[in-house]
């Protein structure tokens, strides 16, 4: 495969997965012909819905084929939830193609891949029926196996509806599937691609992929993104795109008003980590490290709006003046308090805090402490966080750890070194009548966070994008009529 740094490196999420007719005349071929075609590799996720089926809910926790599995004790329940599985891929694949052949072959595919991965999970379970075989040793792989499935699937179908529009689409399958050997991702993708010629193949490839590094558990559901990004290093892309339905805006339209937000035009690498954190990915924090240390491009757009250029993410891409340029924020944050008069001049006191929160996979949104006060804002279950103040009680008896429900928002940007800013904040909040119950301004002007009620997240939102982002775009375009006025 030549490597020219001309071709782009495409991601689709599962959401738009599920809009595939609609893709086929924006993003996939559009009024693109013969050579526009090509040139481009594509990363696909599994239809919206079919993951969490087949592992759990993302958002709910409602088990799915893999957490009935792990919890069987010798039942075999999650069998039933895989035909569910298998039935719900059934349907996206009528959904796809109205030609009976081609919804027949798509649906061979889906049951050669289940009753294989089926008969695997019964022989695994029938194995650690006997002592010296543990199920607890075999789970991850379980769960990479099956989450595999729902990539597979879609990546198969996008081939197979290409190739019927006369693309000449090509199944690049880096599931593993009944290969013997793993090879790292790199060494993956290098192999798939060895006779992949981009100038007259459209690669179709699963945003799964086996490899040593168990992406699944290095980065959870997030791990299509890792794929985008070392396909795109590894090929030398010019560009990596992910396509979204909405653009990546200056607020949550739903939130502030669609007539409110603005598109982000252009940003840096800084302000996408700084989204990361607050749950509205741009990109996976890792999969953004290794286009960043590689200086490609990432570009976000409207799946659905093929004229819309997108906002352009690039590491060199210095602020031009101090601004913020997305407010954005968090519901259901728990502010983890832990107050105790004998941590003042001990160093390393935190350690413990930390260790039983990472053990318990709690997200650190953000944190603040004093002489005798530390603080965590983190967004996890109820149940985990009580297992961490319960671990933590037993460490420090005398220490009085407190837990409260809170919303966190924060006003992002390249450079938020203006110090108006941060009044204008605490000003726009007074207005509304919301006392912030904490605001942490750091030394590093890329964010400003605020913390409030939840009951209060809405409005705070839209009050803080109002005085910081709208209201400098109206005194900018008062500017400009006076500059055109005065030419």
């Amino acid at each position: 495969m030549t490597t020219t740094r001309s071709h782009t490196v495409e991601k689709i999420g599962g959401t738009s997965m599920s809009r595939s007719k609609e893709l086929l005349d924006t993003v996939l071929i559009g009024d693109r012909s013969e050579d526009a075609l090509y040139n481009r590799i594509f990363v696909v996720s599994a239809y919206a819905g079919v993951t969490d089926s087949l592992l759990e809910h993302k958002k709910t926790g409602e088990p799915g084929v893999y957490t009935l599995f792990a919890g069987a004790e010798g039942g075999w329940v999650w069998g039933d939830a895989l035909n569910v599985a298998a039935e719900r891929m059934q349907t996206h694949n009528a959904t796809v193609f109205a030609d009976d052949g081609a919804r027949q072959t798509a649906d061979r595919f889906v049951r050669e891949r289940i009753e294989g991965v089926r008969s695997c999970m019964i022989d695994l379970a029938r194995l650690c029926s006997f002592g010296h075989f543990q199920l607890e040793h075999h789970l991850l792989t379980v769960r990479e196996m099956l989450c595999s499935l729902g990539e597979a699937q879609s990546a198969f179908n996008t081939v197979l509806l290409l190739n019927l529009h006369g693309v000449n689409a090509r199944l690049i399958d880096l599931t593993g599937w009944r290969e013997g050997v793993q090879h790292d991702l790199d060494e993956c993708i290098r192999r798939a691609f060895a006779d992949v010629e981009l100038s007259r193949e459209l690669p179709i490839v699963t945003g799964y992929a086996q490899c040593t590094e168990a992406l699944l558990r290095s980065y959870d559901r997030g791990y299509s993104e890792v794929t985008l990004s070392r396909v795109a290093v590894v090929t030398q892309a010019s560009e990596a795109i992910i396509h979204k339905e909405f653009h990546l805006s200056s607020a949550d339209p739903r939130i502030v008003g669609t007539g409110a937000v603005r598109v982000i035009g252009a940003t840096n690498y800084d302000v996408a980590d700084q989204l990361s954190n607050m749950g509205m990915e741009a990109i996976h924090p890792r999969a953004a490290k290794s286009l960043r240390q590689a200086s490609i491009p990432l570009r976000v757009r409207n799946a659905f709006e093929p004229d819309h250029e997108g906002t352009l993410i690039r590491a060199d891409l210095a602020a031009q003046s101090a601004q913020v340029e997305i407010v954005t924020g968090l519901k259901n944050v728990f502010a983890f308090e832990f107050y105790d008069q004998d941590m003042v001049g001990v160093k390393g006191y935190d350690a413990e805090i930390l260790e039983a929160l990472t053990r318990h996979k709690i997200w650190i949104l953000s944190k603040t402490s004093n002489a005798n006060t530390i603080t965590h804002f983190l967004k996890g279950s109820m149940k985990a966080i009580k297992r961490v103040e319960s671990d933590l009680s037993n460490t420090y008896p005398n220490a009085e750890i407190t837990l409260r429900k809170v919303a966190l928002i924060s006003a992002i940007g390249r450079n938020i070194a203006d110090p108006t800013i941060l009044s204008r904040a605490i000003d726009a909040l007074a207005k509304v009548e919301i006392a912030p119950l904490g605001i942490h301004a750091l030394v590093r002007k890329v964010d400003l966070q605020v913390i409030v009620e939840e009951a209060d997240f809405e409005l705070a939102v839209t009050s803080l994008h109002r005085e910081l982002i709208e209201t400098r775009q109206l005194a900018a375009a008062d500017d400009l009529s006076q500059l055109n006025a005065a030419a």
